[in-house]
């Protein structure tokens, strides 16, 4: 039987950082299948070379050697291949990222920070826009402080929207900088129970970073990190999340 194409496959990818001190080599020939509608977790201490990986699959960062490959809306996309142009239209379309900081802009209502990324990308009119805000932020479960701005809001508050604002152009993949780091445990669960709902429900990829060795079962697969070398990777996603009673 023929095997699927992973939605995201990392070819040797190597990143070379040139400092004062001499060359840090920061990721070290990582491979990496993700497959579709996995929750797939990269787990390592600070400094491991988590955000950096996260850098080569999104494009934000130059990667040194290697190759990062997209299938996200059916196209084979070499994301270092790309022009800026290109990468940041393509990067608009395909993938919703996610910062622990939330990245919220002060000045903008909710519903205005989750309209902001459709408006970019031209990919509704005003009034579709703003309904398909409102409809993110009901997701989310927040459609009742619309219009109030992030400092008005919680810190998990403020992490959901930035979930919404993710989903907005309606992307196969999101990518999560340690966006529960910031949060208290409780709160850190109810925006798992978000990312479990989004690739459980509506099929979404997601790829998260965190430190916390303890959030491995809460992943459909988890890796391991350090020293900018992948030291633990399993096999496809087994769906072996476990469920836990509400």
């Amino acid at each position: 039987m023929a095997t699927l194409a992973p939605i995201i496959e990392l070819q040797n990818v190597t990143k070379v950082y040139s400092t004062e001190a001499g060359d840090f080599n920061a990721l070290k020939g990582i491979n990496l299948r993700v497959d579709k509608g996995e929750f797939l977790g990269i787990v390592g201490k600070s400094g491991a070379g988590k955000s950096t990986l996260l850098n080569m699959i999104t494009g934000v960062d130059h990667l040194t050697s290697g190759e990062v490959i997209v299938r996200g809306n059916g196209d084979d996309i070499s994301v270092h291949k790309l022009d800026e142009d290109a990468l940041a239209l393509w990067r608009g379309q395909t993938l919703g990222i996610i910062f622990q900081s939330f990245q919220l802009l002060p000045m903008l209502t909710l519903i205005e920070n989750v309209m902001m990324p459709i408006d970019l990308c031209g990919a509704y009119q005003t009034r579709l826009s703003r309904e398909r805000a409102m409809e993110l932020l009901t997701l989310v479960e927040l459609e009742d402080h619309a219009n109030k701005l992030p400092a008005y809001i919680s810190g998990g508050q403020q992490q959901r929207v930035a979930i919404a604002r993710a989903l907005a152009n309606d992307p196969p993949i999101l990518v999560a900088d340690e966006p529960t780091g910031n949060l208290d445990s409780v709160t850190a669960d109810h925006i798992f129970d978000v990312f479990e709902h989004l690739v459980d429900e509506r099929g979404k990829t997601i790829v998260m970073v965190t430190h916390d060795n303890s959030l491995g079962p809460r992943f459909t697969r988890h890796v391991q990190i350090a020293d900018g070398e992948l030291t633990d990777v399993t096999g496809p996603a087994q769906k072996s999340r476990r469920k836990r009673t509400k």
